[in-house]
């Protein structure tokens, strides 16, 4: 079986374009649809299914991929153990993260990971939206959350501590509040669908629902909403550090912790080995935010 093959059709199931997963690996359309077809042949089996406007897979298809992805990575993996083609890992690395995450603390340090490795090349989307890692054919996905895929395996990267934010000029205007129960005298800032505040407490965990006048799908308009004196907010110390550190917002009942169990994570789906390529770029960045991150 031709690793070539492999290669061009795991593109395809990312790209369902032959032309454009052909223009990815440096292949004419007319050659990347002879590959198809001999793989198809060799296989015995239609791996796709062609129209004028797109191509699918087949449910043979869809069975044969992760095995080919397990070819590939194998491959990759072996010729790395021994040495063998690059003395670091090329190709092109495809990455997904939380688009407010992502520009503040993967982007930056691009550069440096870059040029340590440079015959890697970064496809990078950022989007709050929980991408399906294999259909949409990425090598690793970062998330900010509590890890609840079993069918993924992680790492974690850093800590994600969470805590009530305030502007000074809120505190000023509406008073500071002292316990978890003073905020439902209070304005909040919400990410749509979490109404309720979940606090730590002796007696296990403590709801507070609160009041809101502002709610968002953004986890950055939420903070500068905060930072804009329009309420209190649950934010990320990784997006409000530096507001923090500026005096624009102040931290709001430091001694009752939010019950949350949320990390930054690195995923890759289980059927795959850890590639080299994806091994360097999540060994970078965990030691980039190491035991206690620069955000802490």
């Amino acid at each position: 079986m031709n690793i070539e093959h492999l290669k061009l059709f795991v593109r395809l199931a990312s790209t369902f374009n032959i032309s454009q997963a052909g223009l990815e690996l440096g292949l004419s359309p007319a050659v990347a649809s002879a590959y198809l077809n001999k793989l198809e042949q060799n296989l015995g089996v239609r791996l796709l299914h062609r129209t004028t406007r797109k191509v699918s897979l087949t449910e043979e298809g869809k069975a044969f991929l992760p095995h080919a992805e397990e070819v590939l990575g194998s491959i990759e993996a072996a010729r790395a153990a021994v040495g063998a083609g690059e003395s670091s890992p090329g190709g092109t690395l495809r990455v997904t993260a939380p688009a407010s995450f992502g520009r503040m603390h993967l982007v930056p340090a691009l550069r440096s990971f870059m040029d340590k490795y440079p015959a890697l090349n970064v496809d990078l989307r950022l989007s709050d939206a929980i991408i399906d890692m294999v259909e949409g054919g990425f090598d690793v996905a970062i998330r900010n959350a509590a890890l609840k895929d079993s069918s993924m395996i992680a790492r974690k990267l850093a800590t994600d501590e969470r805590i009530l934010c305030a502007s000074p000029q809120y505190l000023a205007e509406h008073g500071i509040p002292e316990t978890p129960e003073d905020l439902k005298h209070h304005q909040c800032i919400h990410i749509m669908g979490l109404e309720n505040l979940n606090f730590r407490s002796d007696k296990g965990t403590q709801t507070i629902k609160t009041k809101s006048r502002l709610r968002t799908d953004n986890g950055e308009a939420m903070r500068d909403a905060c930072a804009a004196g329009l309420g209190i907010s649950v934010n990320s110390k990784w997006s409000a550090y530096q507001l923090l550190a500026e005096g624009k917002l102040v931290q709001v009942l430091p001694d009752y912790p939010l019950d949350t169990d949320a990390a930054i994570w690195a995923l890759y789906p289980s059927s795959r080995l850890l590639a080299p390529k994806v091994r360097v770029f999540i060994d970078h960045f965990a030691e980039l935010f190491g035991e206690a991150p620069y955000w802490q």
